[in-house]
């Protein structure tokens, strides 16, 4: 198959199409290589969509490995809890008991300071979430959820919000789809590589583990390159030259390279108003309210806290499990005490899932195994606070395993729709019943 001809590439085929890592390795930031481009525009700017709240903002945070719902969002009413858990069970005493309408409901000791969240009203618990047909395998429950397809096949679902939001693709009076928009600001992930539910088909995310990797290396090597990188990256295309061109299109990504790598490292180096717990969770949370506080116009963040698959030695008020529930609870905390300190935090929606629970039995290790549904929280001051749905029933299983009462794609049409202000249907690619999570 012939090439096509290079200046009948646009700005986001070259983008989509990944040439850059091999026509720009030698001149761009290495974070940028291994993103394909995928950054911040804000040399270029972006116009605003039309209905779209461009001020919301969306946290994602993944609790990796499958956390043990019944021991997070805890059932210490019901007698069967205990009679299937006799080593792990948070004990009547010891869990943190929500309130009146929450009868026998309660949380792990460890999550106080969501409990805390809890009380002021910032802090929604969507009980029982998980799919039909449900699978435990890691790899394929986490794929599902990060494509919003039972399958586990296709794109990633913000990678699809995007795609049909940022980059501006619509339908003409046609019914063709057309661009309304151009020079889209991405998603962020924090992390070694960005996750697939971030991967969509026109506009690849930005992912670092740390702001260090937000510059150019070259100088490294030995500092005389600082210079000629410097003043290639600000040259701007030279006058007369073809604006459409291959070398225009680099010249000028270079530039918005610089600038985007400059930005988010001045926003990353702020230091917090609040005092962050020390967990690498913490830091992470803390690295994404400096880039809301900088004002960078992403409208979705991404991270993850790992650990959760807990086969032995789980524990119940102590132990593995409470470990990492406080490291999470913490992280949260002292997250939204720092949005509130910025007047950001009525901007910032946070939704937390794990890819499966736990079965409802521990094994003979003192841990549970991979199990289905589980809770989900979505935190800030636009959420209705308290219990959503019905806590499973510990009775009436599915081979040993609770059978789910919420599907997670209602958890995110409700975000998509009532808080990213996006059409929920043509991103998950099918139609979910809304939640009540969100205020109105």
């Amino acid at each position: 198959m012939p090439l096509p001809d290079p200046a009948a590439f646009t700005r986001r085929q070259f983008l989509h199409s990944g040439l850059v890592m091999a026509s720009a390795a030698a001149t761009l930031p290495a974070f940028l290589q291994r993103s394909a481009f995928g950054l911040p525009m804000p040399a270029l700017g972006m116009s605003s969509i039309p209905g779209v709240p461009e001020d919301h903002i969306l946290v994602v945070l993944q609790l990796s490995g499958g956390n043990d719902g019944l021991n997070t969002v805890v059932p210490f009413g019901e007698d069967e809890y205990y009679r299937r858990r006799q080593g792990i069970a948070v004990t009547q005493q010891q869990a943190l008991r929500l309130d009146a309408r929450a009868n026998g409901i309660g949380l792990h000791p460890a999550l106080a300071p969501l409990k805390e969240m809890y009380d002021e009203g910032l802090a929604a618990i969507v009980q029982g979430v998980g799919y039909p047909n449900p699978n435990r395998s890691h790899f394929k429950s986490m794929d599902i959820w990060h494509t919003a397809d039972t399958s586990g096949t296709g794109d990633g679902w913000i990678g699809r919000y995007y795609d049909s939001q940022c980059c501006g693709f619509g339908k003409g009076e046609s019914g063709t789809p057309e661009q309304t928009q151009t020079n889209p600001q991405p998603g962020i992930a924090i992390g070694r590589t960005a996750p697939l539910a971030m991967q969509g088909r026109r506009l690849q995310p930005v992912a670092f583990e740390t702001p260090n990797l937000f510059r150019w290396t070259g100088q490294d090597v030995h500092e005389s390159l600082h210079e000629p990188y410097r003043a290639i990256t600000t040259a701007g295309v030279p006058d007369g030259a073809d604006a459409n061109s291959q070398a225009s299109f680099l010249m000028r990504t270079a530039l918005d390279a610089q600038v985007s790598s400059d930005l988010i490292r001045r926003a990353v180096a702020q230091r917090p108003l609040v005092q962050y717990p020390g967990s690498g969770l913490a830091r992470n949370l803390a690295m994404i309210a400096s880039m809301i506080r900088a004002g960078l116009k992403t409208r979705v963040y991404y991270c993850d806290l790992g650990g959760f698959d807990t086969h032995a030695g789980q524990g119940g008020a102590n132990g593995q499990h409470a470990n990492l529930l406080r490291t999470f609870a913490e992280a949260v905390r002292a997250f939204y005490a720092d949005l509130k300190a910025q007047e950001n935090d009525k901007r910032v929606m946070t939704m937390v899932f794990s890819e499966f629970g736990r079965r409802v039995g521990q094994n003979a290790s003192g841990g549970t195994d991979h199990g289905t549904a589980a809770p989900m929280f979505v935190l800030g001051p636009m959420v209705r606070a308290g219990l959503h749905g019905e806590h499973p029933s510990m009775r009436d299983l599915d081979d040993g395993d609770l059978k789910f009462r919420t599907d997670f794609r209602q958890v995110y049409a409700t975000v998509l729709e009532r808080w990213m202000g996006a059409p929920s249907k043509e991103i998950l690619e099918g139609t979910y019943r809304t939640l009540n999570l969100v205020r109105a």
